[in-house]
């Protein structure tokens, strides 16, 4: 089973346009609810599926459905690696998130890229977004069992060790249960698809519900 596997499309085949202050919506502008930024890759930003159908919007009608006062902007772009990520930071930034779903790291392991690295852009990301006051919630990944042992367990240590260094939850697989079953992901065995990207929503609401629950009671003490 694997998290991803085979390459990842190119930016430019992104379905999706990340959303950032100077392009979001007049609608979403005038919108106060706090922002939870979904920040990652193609699987943030909903490769393959039609609008309003990737996780983050599944993401949304679950927050919407449990009565919190949180809206999500997708910030995601298909072909990131953990350096795109650190490029766009002040994209993100320039929403004022109060929460981020940090998901990258999958296009690095399957570029074979130096885990060291990707570490270290991780890193890079977290500081920055804690420096602003900004909860991150770490979206683990993992990768196809031919890249070996060795590689894909140093991997894996990126999402805990930086998540135990910070402190930060973790989401410890963000598509458990649904990478590596044809029935929950596209053809090209990367994506999840409408079905899959409603059970990642799940996933991931079930580590962010707390986050959230935390900055509700927060603002009812200010």
């Amino acid at each position: 089973m694997a998290g991803c596997g085979g390459s990842e499309p190119k930016k430019t085949a992104a379905p999706a346009v990340p959303v950032t202050a100077s392009s979001e919506p007049q609608q979403l502008l005038s919108d106060s609810r706090p922002v939870v930024a979904a920040f990652g890759d193609s699987i943030s930003a909903g490769f393959g599926v039609e609008p309003g159908k990737s996780y983050p919007d599944d993401l949304q009608r679950l927050i919407d459905a449990a009565g919190y006062q949180f809206r999500i902007v997708n910030l995601g772009v298909s072909g990131d690696t953990t350096a795109d990520g650190v490029e766009r930071l002040q994209s993100v930034i320039a929403v004022h998130p109060a929460v981020v779903i940090l998901e990258f790291g999958g296009n690095d392991g399957l570029r074979g890229q130096p885990v060291t690295e990707s570490a270290k852009n991780m890193r890079k990301m977290v500081e920055a977004l804690r420096a602003t006051g900004t909860e991150v919630v770490v979206a683990g990944m993992t990768l196809p069992r031919n890249y070996g042992p060795e590689y894909i367990a140093a991997f894996d240590n990126i999402y805990s060790d930086v998540s135990k260094e910070f402190r930060l939850v973790r989401i410890p697989f963000l598509l458990d249960g649904v990478g590596g079953n044809p029935a929950l992901m596209q053809p090209d065995g990367i994506h999840p698809n409408v079905v899959g990207a409603e059970l990642v929503a799940k996933t991931a609401m079930t580590y962010l519900e707390p986050v959230l629950a935390k900055l509700d009671k927060t603002r009812l003490h200010k």
